[in-house]
């Protein structure tokens, strides 16, 4: 909220240099701000009494868009990249695959490693664990399991992550 709109009665008041004016009267806190040719701002309006700075509001709208802008440079999305294959894929299938997760890990993604079943391949859910333990023994170097293969319905998944 902005001059106009401050409806409160007293307001703790700050000026633009950051020194304390004390509790006021929002119509004074106003006034001063008009003399200065600036805003009165309300920083904390949750305080008792609000926070209320004397600023100029364009300025002070710009600086926090750069703060957001900059915050938001500094984080890191991490996406989940799936990868899957067939209980009876070769061993070069599993290799280019291994090496796409590779590249996936390293760029800082997560990746998921399903198995899928299909008909008849039920049957051999057990002994096809072993392939996925051959996936995760090529990217050993560079990854960790996050979540253990697990068989849900007809796929077997495992999620993998880059090694820190």
């Amino acid at each position: 909220m902005i001059n106009e709109q401050i409806r409160d009665k007293e307001v703790r008041l700050i000026s633009e240099e950051g020194e304390q004016l004390g509790i006021m009267s929002a119509k004074e806190a106003l006034k001063l701000a008009k003399e200065a040719n600036l805003d009165l701002v309300k920083i904390a309006p949750s305080a008792k009494p609000p926070v209320c700075k004397i600023i100029d509001y364009g300025k002070f709208r710009y600086e926090q868009a750069r703060k957001e802008k900059e915050a938001k440079k500094k984080q890191k999305v991490t996406e989940v990249k799936e990868i899957r294959f067939s209980p009876n894929i070769d061993d070069n299938d599993l290799n280019t695959k291994a090496n796409m997760a590779r590249k996936f890990l390293v760029k800082g993604d997560k990746v998921k490693v399903t198995l899928r079943f299909r008909g008849r391949e039920m049957a051999h859910t057990s002994s096809s664990k072993v392939i996925l333990d051959n996936f995760f023994a090529k990217l050993e170097d560079v990854a960790v399991i996050e979540k253990p293969a697990r068989l849900e319905g007809r796929n077997m998944t495992m999620f993998l992550s880059e090694k820190r």
